[in-house]
């Protein structure tokens, strides 16, 4: 993120993307207001079932420290085709200045997904994080809920 000048969306903040491959699209919101811009297939793919591939998306960015890029499915290709990303939201840290890749996985049981090079294949969202050192401590503090955990609190009939 950049300060300064301000961008088309106002805030003052714009993303420094570099374009690896001039055949591609850079990142766009689809709409003003979006929270994330569309990343792009880098080469044709053909996912069988239940398999992944790391696909090249041809950009890299650069964030400030305090800033994560979260890289999350789109709902669309999700519902449409089973296509979901593995490490879901993928990560890309600030220091990080290599190629995003999207760790795609193929969750329909039956029918491959075939992905054409430029295709809208993730969402990048950026927001700002807190930083925290880590401290040992030999006791936590004690709260209602303890150690309860992984559905301790019901809600479904399989959990109770």
């Amino acid at each position: 993120m950049v300060s300064g000048s301000v961008g088309a969306n106002g805030t003052g903040e714009v993303l420094r993307i570099r374009r690896l491959d001039a055949g591609l699209p850079l990142p766009v919101r689809a709409h003003a207001a979006d929270a994330g811009v569309d990343l792009h297939a880098a080469v044709d793919c053909e996912l069988a079932p239940g398999h992944r591939v790391l696909m090249p998306t041809g950009v890299a960015i650069a964030l400030p420290v305090g800033y994560v890029g979260l890289v999350h499915p789109r709902s669309g290709l999700a519902a449409r085709a089973g296509l979901s990303i593995v490490n879901a939201p993928g990560t890309v840290d600030a220091g990080y200045r290599g190629e995003i890749k999207v760790n795609l996985i193929n969750l329909d049981p039956a029918e491959p997904v075939r992905i054409a090079r430029g295709d809208r294949i993730a969402q990048l969202l950026v927001q700002r994080v807190e930083l925290w050192d880590v401290v040992e401590v030999d006791d936590l503090d004690e709260t209602d809920r303890g150690e309860g955990g992984h559905g301790s609190t019901g809600g479904h009939h399989r959990l109770s």
